[in-house]
């Protein structure tokens, strides 16, 4: 998780206004990272979390990291921000070097962690005004930009309420208002929808939508494959701390997996299977449990066999390639454990 340690002092001045000419004359692109690479202990011999992890983000795009459990994503995330050292390579954000600049990064660039860690104590608007005191805004300043902000979260009818008062949802969208509260040229997620519902992630997705169409440059990790699918223009998959590939998510779909998907439910005959597959148009098929994915790019053959009822196949679905398919294939579909 990235905890948002907003008691490392931050200079008291407002970004909006002293930020302005740096933000001008900050080179392309937003993030660069180039080798990185870290160790689990001090030893050269111990194993890499991250082995020589390299991508870009460029200035007003989404840019999504994938992968799965232990594969290096909130490592990555916590090197961007400074909050953990790392062993070799560069990293720049917003033209600082990290960690060298890390406060100075730190002060354009708004942080949603993985789990809420609101004021419980604070009503909605304390919670972004202390917020906005820790990153060095008046409070005139702070009181401008409220209400826009209760507004963009949908929050401003519970203005006066107690965190322990909110939904799930409702403080997921106020954790994401705070880090907004210093107008941030880039904003950095950990899983921002984990654990909402689907009205709620709706909602933070067509936030999430409007800050990127406004010109705000976004990174983020998630596990839904539908949500990187929705918000990113580009996406960096990796695994055991590399990267496996890196593309929009239309490429990937494209360079990695056949364009249609035939789901077997359970109960085909294997050999009646690969006898129908044998005399058809090519078929790929992967396994999980008792659940069969065929991957072809002509399904008419194999859907007509099916249809009929041949072979004891239970239900079945037919549907085009997701991204998920694509994750399932470069990271394989075993069980991880939690890191």
């Amino acid at each position: 998780m990235i905890p948002v340690d907003p008691i490392e002092a931050i200079p008291a001045t407002d970004h909006a206004d002293s930020a302005t000419n740096t933000a001008a004359a900050a080179p392309e692109p937003a993030v660069q990272v180039a080798g990185l690479c870290k160790r689990h202990g001090q030893a050269t011999a111990q194993p890499m979390t991250l082995n020589q992890l390299s991508f870009t983000v460029r200035s007003g795009e989404c840019f999504g990291l994938l992968g799965p459990n232990g594969a290096g994503k909130t490592t990555t995330l916590r090197a961007l921000l400074g909050l953990t050292p790392f062993d070799d390579g560069r990293i720049d954000v917003l033209g600082h070097p990290i960690p060298a600049q890390a406060r100075q990064a730190r002060k354009r660039t708004g942080v949603v962690p993985q789990m809420d860690n609101l004021d419980p104590e604070f009503s909605v608007e304390e919670n972004l005004r202390v917020f906005g005191r820790y990153f060095g805004l008046k409070r005139p300043q702070i009181a401008e930009r409220i209400p826009a902000l209760l507004e963009f979260s949908a929050l401003t009818g519970k203005r006066n309420a107690r965190i322990d008062e909110l939904s799930g949802g409702m403080q997921r969208r106020l954790t994401l208002a705070r880090a907004l509260i210093n107008n941030p040229d880039l904003l950095v997620m950990d899983e921002p929808t984990t654990g909402l519902d689907p009205q709620a992630r709706h909602l933070i997705w067509a936030r999430l939508s409007a800050l990127r169409d406004s010109g705000k440059t976004l990174l983020l990790t998630t596990h839904f494959m539908d949500e990187a699918e929705r918000l990113c223009d580009r996406l960096l998959i990796i695994d055991h701390g590399r990267a496996v590939d890196e593309g929009s998510p239309r490429e990937l779909i494209a360079r990695h997996v056949e364009p249609e998907v035939v789901e077997i439910h359970s109960g085909v005959d294997r050999t009646w299977l690969d006898q129908t597959i044998a005399v058809g148009p090519p078929v790929r098929v992967e396994t999980s449990g008792e659940r069969l994915y065929c991957y072809t790019a002509e399904p008419a053959q194999l859907l007509a066999a099916l249809h009929t009822g041949a072979a004891g196949a239970g239900p079945f679905l037919h549907r085009p390639a997701n991204l998920e398919d694509v994750f399932l294939r470069l990271t394989g579909r075993d069980l991880r454990e939690d890191a």
